[in-house]
């Protein structure tokens, strides 16, 4: 099945169904178009105004890193947080920026798909989506609350545009793909910042229980792996 040409099942989960999408006039194509970049201009024109301008120019690099792969949640939030800087600011402006993404790729897929770089990987994407979701039947299961855990883990394609492309092979609908990336990513900011928060703090109080605890960490994340690992090859040679 070629999703490019198909992007949306004819069965989504739940027995639900997608009716097909009229033409809207062009003062509404502008305002979706608009939009995303609307919202985040609005939440970095706060920033420029509440925070000193130092911190300002760090949390927009920051931003500016975030949008660039392979940078993810997992190394800008760390980054800006040994930084110097709030914790609570670095996870909401990662989480606005995943929250911009989705309201730009649920509104504004066919104008995605001709962008360059972006396009080529999201018809990519696209292409072996069905395979992809397979591979994590969690995500059909659960449906929402699937999507909104898939954006709240650090996991490859996790960020706003890679979860609004799953959403849309599941079926979701515009606004609840939105709602599902935006909880998501403000749970999985919030609790990446605050672990890394804590541990900051538990080196500066005693480096070598710190070590410790950053060794039984990486421990966990490492076992966790192999064996969703293992799962996943499990589930792939059942579908074969």
């Amino acid at each position: 099945m070629n999703l490019i040409s198909t992007p949306l099942p004819d069965d989504p989960p739940g027995g639900k169904t997608i009716p097909p999408g009229r033409e809207d006039p062009p003062h509404v194509v502008l305002a979706y178009l608009l939009l995303p970049f609307l919202f985040i201009g609005v939440y970095i024109w706060i920033l420029y105004l509440a925070v000193p301008y130092e911190d300002f120019l760090l949390l927009a690099g920051l931003m500016l890193a975030y949008l660039i792969p392979p940078a993810g949640k997992e190394s800008v939030i760390p980054l800006g947080i040994a930084l110097g800087l709030p914790w609570y600011l670095v996870a909401t402006s990662v989480a606005m920026l995943d929250i911009a993404a989705a309201l730009f790729m649920a509104w504004n897929f066919d104008l995605a798909l001709n962008i360059p770089v972006l396009g080529p990987w999201i018809g990519k994407f696209m292409h072996h989506g069905q395979e992809f979701v397979r591979q994590r039947p969690w995500l059909e299961r659960l449906y929402f609350t699937g999507l909104a855990l898939f954006v709240m883990f650090p996991l490859q394609g996790s960020g706003g545009i890679g979860a609004s492309i799953v959403g849309r092979i599941l079926g979701m609908p515009k606004h609840e793909v939105v709602a599902a990336i935006a909880i998501g990513a403000f749970a999985g900011s919030f609790l990446l910042a605050l672990g890394f928060e804590f541990l900051k703090d538990i080196l500066l109080a005693n480096i070598w229980v710190g070590i410790a605890v950053i060794v039984a960490v990486l421990a966990g994340v490492l076992v966790g792996y192999l064996y969703l690992s293992r799962r996943g090859r499990k589930n792939r040679e059942k579908l074969r």
